[in-house]
């Protein structure tokens, strides 16, 4: 294929089709495990402890290196860095099919949280290159979801395949998928070679700092922490809530599968609404916002029936998933520069990586202290608090900038 016809619209349309698809791809791979607990617990003797650390060591490397990830993405290239991270997504999701200890599991899943990293971590960079400007901002809306529909899918499609063909062949399954995203990638998005590289023309140390000494990517960082962290900590225990309540595990699955599902929808409107002028702190105010009063409804006693509080868990999810997407529609706007559009946004996954360890944690302490769940709102709310005060902080780097851009 010539270059030129690389560079025809519809070929780009269809490579930013296939860099979302690799999102959802890699997050497929971070959600496999909750739907086969069950299955590890019987076949290889996994502990609830150890359930615990599989859970949490896939945002390992997001939570501990998400920027040296982002630094090495824009230097080593963004389409290799991507098909690297689809290559080490696919083996050792190959080998965790064939493990037989738990330790040998927890390691590969560690190395998937590697290969989830350098996956993600360059496709808004891709993005930007392929896609033109006047759309970019419901193209990140819609990159934004790649985490929920990933996630959501993982969750309704990973039962049936464990029930039907077992553990195993999920594991094997979803390394096959990847290795055919790879393939797509490989044919579909324009080589490293073509075009300016701006990110090699900086070492990376320079990169690093640049990205650190700007406001810009820890505002960025720090809201999307305050994000997850909500987040996770609500739907997280989802499950728990509805077994406390009476409901039947299946039920339960598909009511959390739904509130997850549906986050999909505010991060494509995120998009929608930034196109048509919508300034981005207003959607991140109305997001937090909107997370803190529908936890109230959905978790204080005020004898509100069951169905209203479930209507309170939907709407706090899809709401808030307009933050997501806003905050990935900045990262063009806020990076110090092109060199550092990956480095920004390896920030901004290693701040959510913290965000997605330590909500869960704090919910559930403030559950334990005030025996039940009613209490969740005021954990959440906190968040929600900071990420307003971080919103206006947006909106003044913003104005800044628009003011050094504008002509005197």
């Amino acid at each position: 294929m010539s270059a030129k016809a690389r560079s025809a619209p519809p070929e780009r349309a269809r490579a930013a089709l296939i860099i979302v698809g690799a999102g959802v791809c890699a997050a497929l791979h971070l959600g496999k495990l909750p739907p086969a607990i069950p299955v590890l617990q019987q076949a290889l003797g996994v502990t609830l402890v150890e359930a615990g650390f599989l859970l949490s060591l896939v945002q390992l490397a997001g939570m501990t290196a998400g920027l040296a990830f982002g630094v090495l993405a824009d230097g080593f290239g963004l389409r290799r860095s991507m098909l690297t991270g689809l290559v080490v997504l696919a083996l050792a999701s190959a080998l965790g099919g064939m493990a037989r200890e738990v330790p040998m599991l927890m390691a590969l899943r560690a190395v998937e949280s590697m290969g989830f990293l350098l996956t993600v971590l360059p496709a808004p960079g891709l993005l930007r290159q392929l896609v033109p400007p006047a759309r970019l901002a419901r193209v990140m809306g819609i990159w934004g979801a790649y985490m929920p529909l990933g996630a959501a899918s993982a969750l309704l499609l990973g039962p049936l395949a464990i029930q039907a063909l077992g553990w195993r062949a999920w594991w094997w399954l979803l390394a096959a998928l990847t290795v055919t995203v790879a393939l797509l990638v490989m044919r579909a998005v324009p080589g490293d070679t073509q075009g300016p590289r701006p990110a090699t023309a900086l070492p990376w140390l320079q990169r690093l700092r640049h990205t650190l000494a700007a406001p810009g990517p820890w505002l960025l960082a720090l809201s999307f922490a305050c994000y997850s962290s909500q987040w996770l900590g609500v739907v997280g225990f989802l499950p728990t809530i509805y077994r406390d309540a009476g409901i039947a595990p299946a039920l339960g699955g598909v009511l959390t599968a739904v509130a997850a599902a549906v986050n999909i929808v505010g991060n494509v409107s995120s998009g929608w609404l930034l196109h048509h002028g919508w300034p981005a702190p207003r959607l991140l105010a109305i997001g937090f916002v909107t997370m803190a009063l529908a936890c109230v409804l959905a978790f204080a006693e005020f004898g509100q029936p069951a169905a209203l509080r479930y209507a309170a868990v939907l709407v706090f999810s899809m709401v808030g998933g307009v933050i997501p997407g806003t905050l990935f529609a900045l990262v063009v706007q806020v990076a110090p520069g092109e060199h550092t559009l990956s480095s920004t946004v390896g920030w901004m996954q290693q701040w959510s990586s913290l965000g997605q360890f330590s909500g869960p944690p704090i919910v559930a302490w403030v559950a334990e202290r005030s025996g039940g769940w009613s209490m969740t709102w005021a954990a959440t709310g906190a968040g929600s608090l900071v990420g307003l005060w971080l919103a206006a902080r947006i909106a003044r780097v913003l104005a800044q900038r628009e003011r050094v851009q504008s002509p005197p």
